[in-house]
């Protein structure tokens, strides 16, 4: 985290909750910790994973005031910068999203989706859910369903779909091999169900075709894993048994580890290697918006905001069906094979 990013989180908090992080006299007027100890402190908690009496040398915080740094802290992240790091993708955010996927053979590729892990006490685990882009920007995160839930189970209680199926999330319109398709999808692996939605790599490929496809499919979705990997190196209090018992508290945590890490991502992702400007596409977008007449290259996508209709119920189970269409699911995972293979063939790299 550099330093300036460290600063806008440190005066964010203190706007957020001044009461407690504005350095102030105590009993016999000697001035108490300052915000940039405090918030230290938080932060050295969250990223090594430390209890709350190991900062005590370091910053001269008793444990009792660290402990409650941390809470307010966590609080206060969650508060200020919830809405900006913890948002759902818009129309612009799509565009760029789908650019990057067709670059990599997928169009229409929303991004990956996977679970992973947090241990509480070495006794009960509880599921943290994530959809990652490439950047490791992490757009939707589900924390609190027990660790004896499978896949299946989160996904069931999981709110990633619902802006979906309410007509909320933006609408896209693509085509993959000369087939027309309606709605997005995320790289699994193999135990999610037969969905539109979903395309897994293909288990037991017997074909050239199919050994590319698995290929690329397995490559792509490694960027939700890499998103777990850094976001565990940069806050070990994730991957470590946990040190509080209330799950409000291990949520307010889980998030606030993740927006500090999108915050680090939109700091640092312009110094990555394989990293695409977004304002390339700023020229591209005006062209692929709805009602134009004309598209860019061989993107073949067109992007408009979704509408809300609360009492139209038959459209609600209509967008369900075809969410949950096993055949959608087999044509658009046919479709991508001869896509990938016409794309980059057998002697092509992996990017």
């Amino acid at each position: 985290m550099h330093r300036h990013v460290f600063l806008r989180i440190v005066e964010g908090v203190t706007i957020q909750d001044a009461e407690f992080f504005v350095q102030k006299p105590d009993a016999t007027g000697r001035m108490g910790a300052s915000k940039l100890q405090k918030c230290t402190a938080a932060i050295r908690m969250l990223a090594y994973g430390s209890s709350s009496d190991a900062v005590d040398e370091y910053l001269k915080i008793a444990s009792n005031t660290a402990r409650e740094c941390l809470l307010h802290f966590v609080e206060a992240v969650v508060a200020r910068f919830g809405d900006e790091y913890l948002r759902k993708a818009n129309a612009n955010d799509i565009e760029r999203l789908l650019h990057e996927g067709e670059r990599r053979g997928f169009p229409e590729l929303s991004s990956g989706l996977e679970r992973n892990v947090s241990r509480k006490k070495q006794t009960t685990t509880i599921i943290l859910e994530a959809v990652a882009s490439s950047d490791l920007w992490i757009w939707h995160a589900f924390f609190g369903t027990p660790g004896s839930c499978n896949d299946i189970n989160v996904l069931q209680r999981s709110p990633v779909f619902d802006d979906v199926l309410q007509g909320r999330a933006p609408e896209v319109n693509f085509s993959v091999n000369g087939t027309a398709y309606n709605m997005g999808y995320y790289l699994t692996d193999g135990i999610y169900p037969r969905w539109s939605t979903f395309i897994p790599a293909i288990k037991l490929p017997q074909t050239p075709k199919q050994r590319v496809f698995t290929q690329h499919q397995e490559v792509v979705r490694k960027d939700v894993e890499r998103a777990f990997g850094v976001l565990q190196a940069r806050f070990a209090i994730i991957r470590k048994p946990a040190l509080a018992w209330n799950k409000d508290i291990l949520w307010k945590i889980i998030m606030a580890c993740i927006i500090m890490h999108n915050m680090i991502v939109e700091d640092e992702r312009d110094t990555y290697q394989n990293y695409r400007d977004p304002n390339e596409y700023d020229q591209l977008q005006t062209q692929n918006n709805e009602g134009s007449s004309n598209q860019v290259g061989e993107d073949s996508f067109v992007v408009h905001n979704g509408r809300l209709d609360a009492r139209n119920l038959g459209a609600y189970m209509e967008r369900r069906s075809e969410m949950r269409d096993a055949e959608t699911h087999i044509s658009l995972k046919n479709n991508l094979v001869e896509h990938i293979w016409r794309k980059f063939g057998p002697n092509r790299q992996v990017d």
